[in-house]
C-alpha cells in the first residue's frame, strides 16, 4: 500500500486538477450559449434568403440560350437555370463561355477530377472524440472519392491529422475555426466559387460535426458545390402580381453565391457549437472522475491513518504492560 505521504500528495494533485476542468467546463458552457446565440440569431435570415432563392429557382423561366452542352435538367432533382444569351463568364479549361450562376449550380461543362474536401475541426484538443470524429469520416469520404483529391483542413487538429495521412496543406485556415467571423468564412467561400467555376474543382464537400445537442455532435458529409435543391413543387410559376426588379437571372447572380457563401459560415458555426458541447462534456466527464477518484484517495488515506493511529496505540498499551 502507498505511504501516507504518497496518498495525501496525489489527493492535493487530484483536486488542483479538479479545479482545472471546473473552471475549463464553465467557459466551455459560456462559449458554446453565445454560439448558440450567433446561430439562433443567423437562422432566420439564411432561411428568408434561402426561401426567396428556391421560389426563383423553382418558377418556370422561358428557354433561353445555353452556352454550355445541354444535359438533364431534371436529374436527381436538380435544375439547371438557363442564362441569358451574352451573359457569361469563363466556361474553364476548353473555352467556352457560362455564367458564375450556371456554374455554381452544375452543368456538362468540362471539369478537373480534382474533388476539394474541406475538413472543419477544432484548433485545440480536451474536447473528447470530436476530432478524431471528423478526421474519420473526412478519411472515409475521401477514400471513396474518384480521381484526386485536394483537401483543405480548417483548424490545427485537422491540419495535423491531414498531414499525417500525406495531404500537405498549402495555407493556414486555423483563424476561421479560432474566431469565427463572416469575413474569413466568406473569403475561404468566395475562393472555392471562383475556382469551382474555373473548372479547377468537380466538386466540393464540407466534413464537419454537427451540433445536435449539448450531449451530441454528429460528423457530416455535405456536397457544397455545386449547389443542389430540391424544388417544393416543380416548374412553378411565380405569382402575376409580383414585381421582380431587377430580371430574375440578375437576381440569381447576386443572390445565389450570397446563399452559398452564408451556408459555408453556417457550418463554420455549427462545427464551432459542436466543439465547446464536446469540449463541456469531456470536461464534465473528467470533473465527475476527478471526484470519484477523490473519494477514493480520500477513503483510502484515512484507513491508512486510522490503521497507523491503531498500530501506535497497541505499541503505547503493550509496553505500558510490560
Amino acid at each position: 500500500m502507498s505511504s501516507l505521504r504518497e496518498i495525501k500528495d496525489r489527493i492535493g494533485s487530484v483536486r488542483g486538477t479538479l479545479k482545472i476542468t471546473s473552471a475549463m467546463k464553465l467557459v466551455a458552457s459560456a462559449k458554446l450559449r453565445k454560439a448558440q446565440r450567433t446561430i439562433e440569431s443567423l437562422l432566420p435570415y439564411e432561411q428568408e434568403l434561402d426561401s426567396i432563392l428556391h421560389s426563383l429557382l423553382s418558377s418556370g423561366n422561358s428557354p433561353r440560350h445555353n452556352p454550355c452542352p445541354p444535359s438533364d435538367t431534371s436529374e436527381g432533382g436538380t435544375r439547371k437555370i438557363q442564362v441569358p444569351e451574352g451573359d457569361a463568364g469563363d466556361c474553364g479549361r476548353d473555352g467556352e463561355k457560362r455564367s458564375g450562376t450556371e456554374g455554381l449550380l452544375g452543368e456538362s461543362c468540362p471539369r478537373s477530377e480534382v474533388n476539394a474536401v474541406v475538413v472543419i475541426s477544432s484548433n485545440s484538443s480536451l474536447c473528447g472524440g470530436f476530432n478524431a470524429n471528423v478526421v474519420k469520416k473526412a478519411l472515409e469520404v475521401i477514400n471513396g472519392s474518384e480521381g484526386a483529391v485536394e483537401v483543405i483542413a480548417v483548424g490545427r487538429k485537422a491540419a495535423e491529422a491531414m498531414k499525417k495521412a500525406g495531404f500537405a496543406q498549402n495555407a493556414d485556415y486555423s483563424d476561421v475555426i479560432g474566431h469565427p467571423e463572416y469575413e474569413k468564412s466568406a473569403a475561404l467561400a468566395r475562393g472555392l466559387m471562383e475556382r469551382f467555376n474555373a473548372g479547377e474543382l468537380g466538386r466540393v464537400v464540407l466534413v464537419y460535426n454537427h451540433f445536435v445537442n449539448g450531449a451530441t455532435q454528429t460528423p457530416v458529409a455535405e456536397t457544397y458545390l455545386p449547389f443542389s435543391y430540391e424544388p417544393e413543387v416543380p416548374e412553378t410559376e411565380l405569382p402575376e402580381d409580383l414585381i421582380i426588379e431587377p430580371e430574375r437571372e440578375e437576381i440569381l447572380k447576386t443572390l445565389l453565391p450570397q446563399v452559398i457563401t452564408l451556408k459555408f459560415h453556417t457550418a463554420i458555426l455549427d462545427s464551432a457549437a459542436a466543439e465547446h458541447a464536446a469540449r463541456t462534456m469531456a470536461m464534465q466527464t473528467a470533473t465527475d472522475n476527478a471526484e470519484d477518484l477523490l473519494s477514493e484517495l480520500t477513503l483510502e488515506y484515512n484507513k491508512g491513518r486510522q490503521q497507523k493511529i491503531t498500530a501506535e496505540i497497541l505499541d503505547l498499551l503493550g509496553g505500558a504492560a510490560k
